[in-house]
């Protein structure tokens, strides 16, 4: 790109479907805008490229009465944000209308501006607004001759893509043979050497929109945490009719060559049996495997069965696995009453959950980044993510991975076919056995053994009985005996305390809240008593599933143990908390759910506002003294503004607020306002309250706009636990067991009578970019603000700036200043 050139960005989605797309076209569109680019979408993928647009429709859109934006005095239009506010085809591509023959027509514009309003709400919507095909004509030289044609027509050099490996792929040759296709057009005299000089080099991006979660080098591709979503709301809702009637259901989920989505609806919803296309079961003898297992369920009571068949799955043979023939086998072997369900495409469908608003924002903003920073020399890189962290990588090299996936599976190479996927998939097939083999000798001898207490403390939050389910059952298998402690520490000195079974939590896994009961109350109420309790209950090890309560009571144990033999045991903390103010850890138990029930009711909301057209709602979050449900939140719903603890609210910021708010609904188009969300955690601020600022914004709104709140309060602890809230809490749950038993195991080494527990023996284990890592308590408290009990540090604060960008808080409210220096 020449110094001084503005870049010109399309987004296109190709390949399949996936909820999520439009949440990266709207963030590629607002951030290229943002950073001084112009921007456009490609309707129906790479073929929309090969059409292009045809003569007489070339930019018909930029000049067409009515659809210019508002204009401030004395802006310069090619710099002016407000000049690229819309172009009129946004509502057409939201609306499906945009193939109507009457009227405004996208009929032959494939290649079309659009602004920042254009793309306002998309995130909210299911599927791809701007279209998807699998082209045949962009495979021919002469399909993408007339692609690279299309582009230097409307002076577009950058590109960003989002489909699955096929779609980057094309990508990246597209990229590679760009130079020599723009050579031919030359020579071809369809454009200048100008133009061949000015469009020299392609800059392009891959983001992974795919439901199987099938690309290799990021944790989650764009679309398979909705999908996983609607596979476990339908098995949520089979379970109470398989109970019923005491039926085993088989069920057929999508994934061809990859079983990411089979295995975490297996661990979310804890079914009986999976087959996965990277593990296939021995050809000779899984049936029978199959039976033995399912039997076992059944001898110990369990009523019913659940069996999830990924769509690619065989044997060990490559024999395809169908659902219909498991079915046969159940009903002929055990005389089972059983039903087949193939999900199908309704696994594509619905709205986004939170995962997919956000990560694809914030894919798409990184997107934007590398395309700025790109080079003739640089590879095209593939946006993913690792644990937290959002990660750029050489396309083609995740490309390579993926597919020696499926080529390891067809030599039956499945050991390798299993290296090759990320380490969390091996642990999830792990920890699914684990929890669902009943074994009938324990895997540990005698003296290994444990008492392991289980407690929930603090606040009731998403996972913690999926987390104590899988503690419950790995304990059992290895020969461990896990005893609930009911109602926290006031439960232990009662002596609310019972030995768990196996079929004991069996439903454990969708069910929101504590089974176990919970409270605040920490050890120090009485700690003599609470060592007393311990010691009465002969405890080994101790596992506390909890918020930040949970962690001060780790702390107080730990300390404790300078006086009390008791508690010289391994101590476990696993943060369930839907505030997510655990320090140092980046995800709590709970929060996802949080976050999902924040959304449904703000989706809710923002609805009712915007059919009043110029409604704000400033709706109230919990979280304590943390305000990343508000902040995430603001993300995941598209908020306007959001009030947080660690930022406080004063007169300055409220005044601005309220200037951005009649700035904005001042630039809507008439009798098109849009309604409005603000978010405000609960204590943002002692003065400034929910009800204060609403009618604040409602006084100062005057005929622009109106002001209503709503209150989420505990509706955010949500009903039924997300699947990525489950499968973490399954995942996590088992690594603290293997911590608890190795702690234990050192402490039977030593030799003295009365034990002496290393200070790295209480540990809370803990999310941290791309690893889970165990924090001694000590080490804990060092990255603690212990009064307004939240971490010190927080990797989410900074996206507090990222909300106030997608709602171009900074240009609207320049505008404003710029306007008032002009008046003056």
């Amino acid at each position: 790109m020449t110094e001084g050139k503005k870049m010109k960005l399309a987004v296109l989605t190709s390949g399949g479907d996936s909820a999520g797309m439009n949440a990266v076209v709207r963030a590629v569109v607002k951030t290229a805008i943002i950073k001084g680019c112009e921007t456009w979408i490609v309707r129906e993928g790479y073929e929309g490229l090969v059409r292009g647009n045809t003569e007489g429709h070339r930019h018909a859109h930029s000049t067409e009465k009515g659809n210019m934006s508002p204009r401030l005095k004395g802006a310069e239009a090619q710099d002016d944000f407000v000049h690229n506010l819309r172009y009129g085809d946004g509502e057409l591509l939201k609306d499906g209308t945009g193939d109507h023959p009457g009227g405004r027509t996208l009929r032959g514009r494939y290649i079309v501006r659009v602004g920042w309003d254009d793309v306002r709400g998309w995130f909210a919507e299911g599927g791809t607004l701007i279209g998807t095909a699998r082209s045949t004509a962009f495979r021919t030289t002469e399909g993408r001759l007339a692609a690279v044609n299309n582009m230097i027509k409307e002076g577009i050099d950058a590109l960003v893509v989002c489909g699955g490996d096929g779609s980057l792929t094309g990508a990246d040759v597209f990229r590679s043979e760009w130079p020599q296709l723009v050579s031919e057009l030359r020579t071809q005299g369809k454009i200048t050497e100008e133009q061949a000089a000015r469009y020299a080099h392609l800059r392009i991006v891959g983001l992974v929109g795919s439901i199987d979660n099938d690309m290799s080098m990021t944790d989650l591709t764009i679309g398979a945490p909705t999908a996983l979503h609607r596979i476990c709301e339908s098995i949520d809702n089979i379970n109470s009719t398989a109970f019923s009637h005491s039926r085993a259901f088989v069920l057929e989920v999508m994934g061809r060559h990859c079983g990411w989505l089979a295995l975490m609806a297996g661990v979310s919803c804890g079914a009986d049996f999976i087959f996965i296309p990277e593990s296939p079961p021995d050809a000779e003898r899984w049936e029978d495997e199959m039976c033995r297992m399912i039997q076992s369920h059944r001898d110990v009571g369990k009523r019913k069965t659940i069996v999830i068949v990924a769509e690619g799955a065989q044997d060990s043979t490559l024999q395809p696995i169908r659902a219909e023939y498991v079915k046969t086998v159940l009903s002929d072997r055990l005389g089972l009453d059983t039903r087949v369900t193939t999900l199908g495409h309704t696994q594509r469908g619905g709205r986004p959950c939170a995962m997919d608003r956000i990560l694809p924002t914030l894919q798409g903003v990184e997107a934007v980044e590398a395309l700025l920073e790109a080079t003739p020399e640089t590879p095209s890189y593939m946006i993913g993510v690792r644990e937290n962290k959002i990660t750029r990588v050489p396309l083609m090299e995740a490309v390579k991975m993926t597919r020696q996936v499926a080529e390891a599976i067809s030599q039956k190479d499945f050991k390798r076919a299993m290296s090759l996927r990320d380490p969390e998939f091996c642990e999830s097939l792990e920890g699914f056995y684990a929890t669902s083999v009943l074994e009938r000798e324990p895997k540990l001898p005698y003296h290994l053994r444990m008492r392991v207490g289980i407690m929930h403390i603090g606040a009731p939050a998403g996972g913690m009985n999926a987390a104590t389910c899988a503690a419950v059952r790995y304990c059992l298998r290895q020969g461990h005996k896990p005893f609930a402690i009911h109602n926290g520490f006031v439960g232990l000195l009662d002596d609310n305390v019972h030995q768990l079974s196996w079929l004991g939590v069996d439903n454990w896994m969708t069910r929101g809240g504590s089974e176990l009961g919970t409270n605040r109350k920490l050890p120090d109420i009485d700690l003599g008593a609470v060592a007393a309790k311990f010691q009465q209950h002969n405890f080994h090890a101790l596992i506390m599933i909890g918020g930040f309560e949970a962690f001060s009571s780790l702390r107080i144990l730990e300390e404790g143990r300078k006086h009390y033999p008791a508690f010289n045991i391994p101590i476990a903390h696993l943060p369930a908390t839907i505030s997510n103010n655990v320090p140092l850890t980046e995800f709590s138990l709970g929060s996802d759910t949080s976050l999902n029930a924040l959304v449904d009711a703000c989706d809710a909301i923002k609805q009712s506002a915007s059919a009043s057209r110029n409604r704000v709602f400033v709706v109230e979050t919990q979280g304590g003294k943390c305000g990343y449900i508000a902040t995430m939140g603001a993300l995941a719903t598209g908020a306007c503004i959001v009030y947080t603890p660690e930022r406080g609210i004063d007169l300055d910021m409220l005044r601005n607020d309220v200037k951005f708010l009649k700035r904005r609904y001042g630039l809507d188009a008439k009798g098109k306002s849009e309604g409005r969300l603000v978010l405000r955690n609960e204590v943002a601020s002692e003065v400034y309250t929910t009800e204060v600022i609403t009618k604040m914004f409602k006084e100062e709104g005057g005929s622009l706009f109106d002001s209503r709140s709503a209150s989420l309060g505990h509706t955010l602890q949500g009903g039924i636990p997300s699947p990525l809230d489950r499968a973490r809490a399954v995942r996590l749950s088992l690594k603290c067991m293997a911590f608890l038993e190795r702690h234990h195991q050192e402490l039977l080494k030593q030799q003295a009578r009365s034990k002496q527990a290393p200070p790295e023996s209480a540990a809370t284990i803990t999310i941290q970019g791309t690893s889970v890592q165990w924090v001694p308590v000590q080490d804990m408290v060092e990255h603690a603000d212990m009064k307004n009990r939240r971490g010190k540090h927080s990797w989410w604060e900074g996206h507090r700036e990222l909300v106030e960008a997608l709602v171009a808080r900074p240009q609207i409210l320049a505008k404003t200043t710029e306007k008032k220096e002009a008046n003056n």
